[in-house]
């Protein structure tokens, strides 16, 4: 038992030494998913932080349009494009969508009636930008009425009123990142043996271990050992640039977190370690390869919460064995689970390990 034991972790750190001597391997593990965080990093971050890009052409002399064109520029809201002086103009920068909408003060805007001041503000758009174009004249309509208020008092008889719930909710990074872990595990898991064991039968080295008293259990225990020690590694870059770029506030367990993502790594690992052992060259292992890993990418919530899909479809992407990654890793880093309240998760993937595992065995090959 302890030879076994000394031969499994000898192979372990051959096969994490050659992982980071391997610059592609690191590419795909490593940096592929990193690439990814940042993209849908900066897409979703802060994105409570509405804007509109805008064109604002004032065509009045009144000191209450000059008024509102100086609060234009100072508000956030509002990206104003000071290059645009002409309605022309900027009609033809919202056809090549440079512009979301135009804003125009007619040249009456601030003229006094019966000694109030009066107006009307002009939106354009086109209909590609009709959303952008109403949720626009609703913000400034708003903004408006604050100051109708200092001119004509009016009495309204039915408000609303918003109340906070004190609650967090879950924001579009949130979801990402949580599904982006499982991306990285997906990439280590299948990517990492599928480009590897190919590789290794094609220059003879599994024949050659074949003739030793090596057996597949220490081999597979050796890889899935090495495997989480560089997941772990990738996982810890992930969150790094999460929490000190994009900010992510994680709620639960680190241990908790680095147990689920080794058990993780365990399930999926066995799904390139059966189409790896099983290839004999990279001819038959890349196509299955991604002919597995796309489905699970684009199913299992990845990308985009799975509730966007149709009920029928997410009834069966419950089942699919990155499923129940993805949902663990959210449920622990956005809402603070211990591992013991993930029971339909690490139930639904230790049964999908019984099974992976025991194709992964029987299809093995040396060579």
């Amino acid at each position: 038992m302890k030879k076994s034991f000394y031969t499994i972790i000898t192979f372990a750190r051959l096969n994490t030494k050659r992982y980071f001597r391997d610059r592609l391997a690191i590419f795909f593990t490593v940096v592929f998913p990193l690439i990814f965080l940042v993209i849908f990093g900066s897409l979703f971050h802060n994105t409570s932080n509405v804007s509109f890009k805008v064109a604002l052409i004032n065509q009045s002399s009144s000191p209450y349009s000059q008024q509102i064109v100086a609060q234009a520029n100072k508000t956030k809201v509002l990206k104003i494009d000071p290059k645009v002086q002409t309605l022309s103009s900027a009609k033809e920068k919202m056809k090549r969508s440079e512009l979301d909408a135009t804003l125009v003060l007619p040249q009456d805007f601030g003229s006094v009636r019966n000694g109030i001041p009066n107006g009307q503000l002009t939106v354009y758009y086109n209909q590609n930008n009709q959303q952008a174009a109403s949720t626009l004249a609703s913000i400034l309509q708003d903004q408006f009425n604050v100051v109708n208020t200092q001119f004509v008092k009016i009495s309204t008889p039915f408000t609303v009123v918003t109340k906070s719930t004190n609650q967090s909710s879950l924001t579009q990074f949130d979801y990402t990142f949580s599904g982006l872990l499982g991306f990285s595990v997906l990439a280590l898991g299948i990517f990492g043996p599928v480009n590897v064991f190919p590789e290794l039968k094609k220059q003879g080295i599994l024949r050659r271990l074949h003739t030793t008293p090596l057996r597949v259990w220490q081999y597979f225990t050796s890889n899935v050992l090495s495997q989480s020690v560089i997941g772990l590694f990738s996982i810890a870059i992930m969150f790094s640039v999460s929490v000190l770029v994009f900010h992510l506030h994680m709620k639960g367990s680190y241990i908790s977190l680095a147990i689920f993502a080794i058990l993780s790594i365990f399930t999926i690992y066995g799904i390139g370690l059966a189409i790896g052992g099983w290839a004999k060259n990279e001819r038959q292992a890349a196509p299955l390869g991604n002919l597995i890993s796309f489905p699970l990418m684009f199913l299992s919530g990845t990308f985009f919460p799975r509730y966007l899909m149709p009920e029928w479809l997410q009834g069966m992407t419950n089942y699919l064995p990155l499923t129940p990654v993805i949902d663990g890793f959210r449920l622990i880093v956005t809402e603070g689970k211990s591992l013991f309240a993930l029971g339909p998760q690490l139930g639904l993937m230790a049964i999908w390990a019984v099974v992976i595992y025991f194709i992964a065995f029987r299809i093995f090959r040396w060579e």
